[in-house]
């Protein structure tokens, strides 16, 4: 294959990795096509799916920094501090993510992110096509065929390589597994959640604290709100989808108030419009998308959902994906073999999809059952002060996930690690009065290794 087929590539998704992907490759000198099944949102506004809103990260951030775009999207972003915990009976406590404002995450629109990174995609010159739904891959071709929902209209595009961002529903997955067994493997998580708004207060400002991530905890489920830059909150219920409450339970409009009015008072007056976006928002799914491989030798290649659909209770999936844009980048940057880079990218990414793909579906317990526990708490105080007692070898878990790049599965090893010696050192406690220091601090020492995040 020639130099110049070979710096060329075809994206399927214009979504926030498509985008991110392929400002990445155009501003390395390589020709970027980007096909995307819907209308561009710049004209034509968001029409995204979910629209959780999105918790930025350091890996996040990362990423956006080598595509030059950080700043850009920094202008629409909102601090969170940590978690608000919001008891049944109206009290209040913020539970810090970091020790200051240095170690925050940042809650951004989906829809604005995309926009701002499909700008910035096609000033580093890559071609975006919309309204151009994959159809079909001929691989010994090499061919693309798309389709123009709009007028049935059909196009067939030559590709040297294809990478698949479109998501949990990909069509270049189901494209790929036609032709080969990916060992696809959907795990649904028996909980589903549904959308609501908080608007602005009266004098055009955010109605309760703008700094943080809001949360209801309530056992099996629980409710969240993120902070927006047009001074709204969007909010999230996570519900079982069987049982008393659960979706099979609360169907109208009205039993949500009623649920909301018992589990969740003090919410009630900041959503005005409860039953009537109850009614209008849909119901959405959850759930974790496995794959034993995500390419086909140096013809596609998949990553982001398509590859690792997570849960999104670590708020990690896109800082996740962005991750991979960045690994993906810089392989195809060492080699003239593709078949040799998408190899590269998989082996070092997919111990790390899994890694946090298990982190997510553990964190949903922690948030929804364990904020408000006790005995988490007297964890949390004494991981907090190991922190000070050790830095660089106690890390906490949150620390490495959200403040570091480090591996994700090297972030989940020594999380188990620390969750072990943080339950040795409380069980049978409800206080840190009286504990032997001494002892805990060689526990430490014998147990964890000094961690060096990655520089740069």
């Amino acid at each position: 294959m020639g130099t110049d087929a070979r710096r060329h590539i075809t994206i399927i998704g214009a979504g926030l990795a498509g985008a991110l992907l392929a400002t990445l490759m155009a501003r390395a000198g390589w020709r970027v096509d980007v096909h995307e099944k819907r209308g561009d949102p710049r004209v034509k506004g968001y029409e995204g799916g979910r629209s959780i809103n999105l918790a930025l990260a350091e890996r996040g951030r990362h990423a956006l920094r080598m595509a030059d775009a950080d700043t850009a999207v920094m202008r629409q972003a909102v601090m969170m501090r940590g978690r608000m915990v919001h008891a049944l009976d109206g009290r209040q406590q913020l539970q810090r993510y970091g020790r200051d404002d240095s170690e925050v995450i940042w809650s951004i629109h989906r829809g604005d992110l995309n926009i701002t990174l499909l700008d910035l995609a096609e000033q580093a010159g890559a071609h975006l096509h919309f309204h151009h739904r994959l159809e079909g891959v001929e691989f010994d071709a090499p061919v693309a065929r798309f389709v123009d929902d709009r007028d049935g209209r059909r196009i067939e595009r030559t590709f040297s390589a294809l990478v698949g961002a479109d998501g949990a529903g990909s069509s270049l997955r189901a494209a790929m597994q036609a032709r080969e067994d990916l060992g696809e493997r959907t795990e649904f998580l028996d909980h589903a959640y549904k959308e609501l708004e908080i608007p602005p207060a009266a004098d055009g400002g955010f109605i309760m604290e703008p700094h943080a991530l809001h949360i209801w905890p309530r056992g099996h489920y629980m409710c969240i709100a993120l902070p927006n830059d047009e001074r709204t909150f969007t909010v999230t219920l996570f519900l079982p989808n069987e049982g008393d409450p659960s979706f099979a339970s609360v169907r109208t409009g009205g039993e949500a108030k009623a649920l909301f009015l018992r589990d969740f008072p003090d919410a009630v007056p900041l959503i005005p419009e409860l039953e009537q976006d109850w009614e209008a928002n849909p119901v959405g799914l959850l759930a974790t998308l496995y794959l034993d491989r995500w390419h086909l030798g140096g013809q596609a290649v998949l990553l982001g959902d398509a590859a690792h659909a997570m849960v999104p209770f670590h708020g990690q999936g896109m800082n996740c994906a962005f991750e991979d844009c960045v690994a993906l980048a810089r392989h195809l940057q060492a080699t003239d073999d593709l078949a040799t880079a998408f190899a590269a990218f998989e082996a070092e990414r997919k111990p790390d999809a899994l890694a946090i793909q298990q982190m997510a579906l553990e964190n949903y317990v922690e948030m929804r059952d364990k904020v408000d526990d006790q005995g988490f708490l007297l964890q949390r105080e004494l991981e907090l002060a190991l922190q000070q007692r050790h830095p660089g070898r106690f890390v906490p878990h949150y620390t490495m996930v959200s403040f570091m790049r480090i591996p994700y599965s090297m972030a989940r090893h020594r999380s188990e690690l620390q969750r072990d010696l943080l339950v040795r050192h409380t069980q049978g406690r409800t206080t840190l009065e009286g504990l032997d220091w001494t002892e805990v601090d060689a526990d430490v020492v014998a147990t964890l290794t000094p961690l060096e995040d990655i520089p740069g």
